[in-house]
């Protein structure tokens, strides 16, 4: 099935239509709806046979309260997803009174590991907490993530983080890089899960994060340069799409996210592609491309 890979555009512009911007939220219409027991199935098997790895997705209409899931209950190792919670569990830290947004943390070369646009040029300095967070959301920044992780005290506290949002399933075992290789169950996340955590964060009204700091999260969602072929291609080109991507380096491809129509409720997805080596970046991502296209037509709104 060919996908229109138009881009949404993002921006300021893009989030001043978006319903979330409001210091209260979505309206109580989108929010505490119950996912069904048995979410409807979606076949995939095309996408994923062509690919030659797995494919775990799920999505969830808010409008219709409909769920979608191929593979959903099943493990897949998140990458640098994570990276968003990682964002949102440090702004609950800044909400009870931990921690400060403009506190500074020094840079040094012992922090750096692979891809590090935010935070190598700044070896010898410092960032602010929130310059690490908008680097580890936007630009997927490893020693951003990692430091925040550090911040707040390691791993455990992430695994806390989960717990309050009613998440006793997702796992948290390592940092940045490592936490991207395949090991058993670590740093994996089921699909399903993914998406009930999405919507506990940025379109429940009792949401733990507050007015100001969703909003701030939802436009580093969207104003991200990364994985423009993935959430994105499959969206129509008049949606805002706020999402963070999460990748391997050695076949898994992922993304996760919040769909806005122009008018009515959003779609909540979370696409994990695990591929082979063989299969190109492209490939991968038009499969996460197709994956969306074939939901929102599922549900009518394609």
């Amino acid at each position: 099935m060919s996908v229109d890979r138009r881009l949404v555009v993002s921006g300021l512009a893009g989030l001043a239509a978006m319903p979330v911007l409001g210091c209260g939220g979505l309206t109580s219409t989108t929010s505490g709806t119950p996912a069904p027991a048995t979410p409807e199935p979606i076949d995939l098997s095309a996408l994923e046979a062509r690919d030659g790895g797995r494919l775990g997705f799920a999505a969830h209409d808010l409008a219709s309260g409909r769920v979608l899931a191929w593979r959903g209950g099943e493990r897949f190792v998140y990458c640098s997803t994570f990276k968003m919670f990682l964002a949102a569990a440090t702004f609950l830290r800044v909400q009870a009174g931990l921690e400060q947004l403009d506190r500074l943390i020094s840079i040094t070369a012992a922090d750096m590991v692979n891809h590090a646009p935010v935070t190598e040029p700044a070896v010898g300095g410092a960032l602010s907490v929130e310059a690490l967070m908008q680097g580890a959301v936007e630009v997927s920044d490893n020693p951003a993530a990692n430091l925040l992780l550090n911040a707040m005290g390691g791993l455990e506290p992430m695994r806390d983080f989960y717990r309050q949002l009613g998440d006793t399933d997702t796992r948290v075992d390592r940092f940045e890089p490592e936490m991207n290789r395949l090991d058993g169950d670590k740093d994996t996340i089921r699909p399903l899960q993914s998406v009930a955590n999405l919507k506990r964060l940025l379109i429940d009204a009792d949401t733990p994060l507050n007015g100001e700091n969703k909003t701030k999260l939802l436009r580093w969602m969207t104003e991200t340069p990364t994985g423009p072929g993935r959430i994105r291609a499959g969206a129509p080109a008049d949606w805002t799409v706020a999402h963070k991507t999460g990748t391997g380096g050695y076949g898994p491809t992922n993304d996760i996210g919040v769909l806005f129509p122009p008018t009515g409720a959003p779609v909540i997805v979370a696409v994990y592609n695990h591929a082979t080596r063989a299969s190109s970046n492209a490939a991968n991502e038009a499969v996460i491309a197709e994956t969306i296209h074939l939901a929102l037509t599922e549900f009518g709104l394609a």
